[in-house]
């Protein structure tokens, strides 16, 4: 608890004492959650057929606009729960039958949660997956290494100027490339069990935002590049659903994607090798797809 007096748990190194303020996550003390549950709605491989057991999070340390999961992410609602709740929570999921419990925007709680796992490892014998946007830090990463079995995260732009409009962090990029990087030399290559289920390695998501085709196939260039296809998994998403009220500054985001903005990033991928992976439908773009935050589980 001694790290939350002067927070650096994520790239942004704020530094603030949490027990006395609030950083740019706007994250408390203890871990604060708006829902645990089981979840469907994941990659195949993730929420297969009995649900992922997902805890999301209140707080994030990036401030996308577009943010389907805005209510927590950035208003901050949510309970706090202490260590010893969280991992009966993780108990509670288990028994539920879920395949893996999935741990939604968890970086600032990054303490609590290594506690919280140790005290039901022996029992809760399910993969544990860290579900990220991918600003994290080296160090941060470093102490889950034999915590965390799944790494599921976002390389969401290449380009400093729409990262910085969009979220707030101009050093994006290069952060969130040797996040995944390091989250490969951690968890290794993706291994499954016998039913098509991940029990370890690295998803990495993209979604596709509207007039960012070519920022999308930048990043699938980069990634072809600098990554073996095999060490990870590419999930590409079409789900970006506009908000009218919070994108109202944004009027470029103010419609879904076209079939032609995101076919073209999913033919730029099939030519680039990525043969292994997830390519969502359009019909993905839709609000029912984000879950209500009503304390469920909590």
């Amino acid at each position: 608890m001694e790290r939350l007096k002067n927070c650096r748990l994520c790239p942004r190194e704020c530094g603030i004492d949490r027990f006395s303020s609030l950083g740019f996550c706007k994250a408390t003390p203890s871990p604060k959650i708006a829902r645990a549950a089981l979840h469907h709605w994941e990659e195949p491989c993730i929420s297969g057929t009995k649900g992922s057991g997902t805890v999301f999070f209140s707080g994030c340390n990036l401030k996308c606009v577009y943010c389907q999961n805005f209510e927590i992410s950035q208003n901050g609602f949510g309970k706090e729960v202490s260590v010893d709740r969280l991992s009966e929570i993780f108990e509670e999921l288990f028994e539920k039958g879920a395949h893996n419990i999935n741990l939604v925007s968890p970086t600032p709680y990054v303490p609590q949660i290594v506690d919280a796992i140790k005290k039901v490892r022996d029992t809760v014998k399910i993969p544990f997956i860290y579900n990220t946007g991918g600003y994290e830090s080296p160090q941060t990463l470093e102490s889950l290494h034999g915590v965390i079995d799944i790494f599921l995260t976002d390389i969401k732009y290449k380009d400093a100027s729409l990262a910085q409009k969009y979220s707030k962090a101009p050093d994006y990029f290069d952060i969130s490339l040797s996040a995944a990087k390091k989250m490969i030399d951690i968890c290794g290559n993706p291994q499954f069990d016998e039913n098509g289920i991940l029990k370890s390695g690295v998803i990495i998501r993209h979604l596709v935002l509207p007039f960012c085709r070519k920022d999308s196939i930048e990043i699938l260039e980069t990634l072809a590049s600098e990554l073996s296809p095999d060490s990870f998994i590419l999930s590409l998403m079409s789900q970006f659903t506009p908000d009218h009220d919070i994108l109202a500054n944004y009027p470029e985001l103010c419609r879904k994607v076209t079939s032609f903005e995101y076919n073209s990033v999913v033919d730029a991928a099939i030519s680039l090798g990525f043969k292994n992976g997830y390519m969502q439908e359009k019909s993905s773009a839709k609000k029912s797809y984000t879950p209500p935050f009503d304390l469920s589980g909590v």
